[in-house]
């Protein structure tokens, strides 16, 4: 009797141990500033049998004129984001691909922004680099906080760049204002949600010779019709070469 007793108990034990089926297996959380483990409200809809699926927008292939190349334009329902966090990449030198890769080592999952915006090292001066993670609309790597806001809901654009000592190009400010526009125009995030790294949390990020109010005035008066503010003549007409973006 004794030993049918202990052989119920074990099992029981041993049951509870099991995963429950339908139960999402997170990945590990990468380290320095990436992600913290959290569900989006997209991979939320996919957990468990009651989960009531967020209707997310479906891409509109017709926004893309010649100032929205067709890759800024996903190919999958869009996310909910709230917010636009600038970076810089507080380097001379770099592009997306190399970007990817030092991510990479550091044990995230992929590059970390959204977008990057070169600046003739890496990549051409103002090329817009599409991320893998904004063609799968996936949440970003770039701000992470307590609350983790500003990497499930949060667009990342990273200048390359040590702004600190240095400044933008004026291409790299045309191509970032008019990718800003964009953003601003297509998900409904006002102006006072365009910030930068250092906005969100104590650091240097993006930089000290970065005026947001001044990329907030150039994307807001694109969205509202304006003029492209002037650039000067070494860099006009270079803010978007053929994006070679990462995939």
């Amino acid at each position: 009797m004794v030993r049918m007793l202990v052989a119920v108990l074990l099992g029981t034990v041993l049951a509870g141990c099991q995963q429950s089926p339908g139960v999402q297996r997170l990945p590990p959380v990468p380290n320095l500033d990436a992600p913290q483990v959290r569900l989006t409200q997209r991979q939320d809809a996919r957990v468990g049998p009651s989960a009531t699926p967020v209707p997310l927008k479906q891409p509109n292939l017709k926004n893309a004129t010649p100032d929205v190349p067709l890759d800024w334009i996903p190919r999958v329902a869009l996310n909910n984001w709230r917010w636009i966090v600038v970076h810089h990449s507080a380097t001379p030198a770099g592009s997306a691909l190399q970007f990817d890769r030092s991510h990479r080592q550091k044990g995230w999952d992929e590059l970390g922004y959204h977008f990057v915006i070169g600046n003739g090292t890496g990549s051409a001066d103002g090329q817009v680099e599409v991320g893998s993670r904004w063609t799968k609309q996936k949440w970003g790597a770039h701000t992470k906080t307590p609350d983790n806001q500003y990497n499930d809901f949060g667009i990342g654009i990273c200048l390359v760049g040590d702004f600190d000592v240095d400044r933008p190009t004026a291409a790299q400010m045309q191509a970032l204002a008019r990718l800003v526009a964009y953003l601003m125009k297509t998900y409904h995030i006002p102006e006072d949600r365009v910030i930068g790294h250092s906005d969100a949390k104590p650091t240097h990020c993006p930089g000290a010779h970065v005026n947001m109010a001044d990329i907030r005035q150039r994307a807001s008066r694109l969205v509202r019709g304006g003029a492209e503010l002037p650039a000067n003549s070494r860099t006009a007409g270079l803010f978007n070469p053929p994006a070679a973006g990462i995939r």
